[in-house]
């Protein structure tokens, strides 16, 4: 499949995906996020790639949030099933899905870009790298599952700080508050995210899949966790 605004590539098992709009600061648009949809779902059901790396085009940007232009949806309803369809069908495919992935943050994760980022399972920013959401300043919220997964990973009270001030932290805060796994200098970047990934490579792939649905269950409301985990030590000892 070819792709318009998405680059694709794939290196000993590692299928990395590059969204290619430098010129828009890699914002997402519609065709992006169709797109993304794609290659992940192929992804995920070829046994040729073990896991996936994500970045931006360009020195300057992860992902800078959406293309505004392109979301003007009318009504209340319209705009809840924008953000439920995205929700459903990427950000929750990638946390839930069967394979590591990791996000290779090369400048600014903002808005949809930081909530992309955070449905991955690692982060590693380069050093020039800023994140935030700043939906606010347009009178709205994150919609792409930013108020939930930014909780879990920095905690309550940052959360709201960084939601409701939509200031922007650097790199290295957000690694203090645990927002991001490593901070690396620019040129850095993609060779740590592959060295992460050649070491979850190395491990059972069936293994690997269990602990990402085991660890993803104690998120979930109404799911025992435990009970998961129980489940997924029994199923990758037969």
């Amino acid at each position: 499949m070819s792709f318009e605004t998405l680059l694709i590539d794939v290196k000993e098992r590692i299928l990395y995906i590059t969204i290619n709009r430098e010129s828009k600061m890699n914002a997402l648009n519609g065709a992006t996020l169709t797109e993304l949809q794609a290659a992940l779902s192929a992804a995920f059901q070829n046994p040729d790639v073990g896991g996936i790396i994500i970045t931006g085009a360009g020195p300057k940007a992860f992902v800078a949030g959406a293309d505004i232009s392109e979301f003007a949806v009318g009504d209340a309803a319209a705009g809840g099933e924008l953000a439920r369809h995205g929700q459903e069908v990427i950000f929750d495919a990638i946390e839930n899905g069967n394979k590591p992935v990791i996000a290779a943050i090369n400048g600014f994760a903002l808005g949809g870009g930081l909530e992309l980022a955070m449905a991955c399972h690692i982060r590693v920013a380069s050093d020039n790298a800023k994140m935030g959401l700043p939906e606010v300043t347009l009178g709205l919220i994150p919609g792409y599952g930013g108020t939930q997964r930014l909780p879990r990973l920095v905690g309550t009270g940052k959360a709201l700080e960084m939601i409701m001030t939509a200031d922007m932290i650097t790199a290295e805060e957000a690694s203090r508050y645990g927002l991001v796994n490593h901070v690396v200098a620019l040129e850095n970047l993609l060779p740590k995210a592959e060295e992460i990934m050649n070491r979850i490579l190395l491990r059972a792939p069936l293994a690997v899949a269990s602990a990402i649905k085991a660890v993803n269950a104690g998120q979930k409301d109404g799911v025992n966790g435990f009970e998961v985990e129980i489940a997924e030590f029994a199923r990758c000892i037969l």
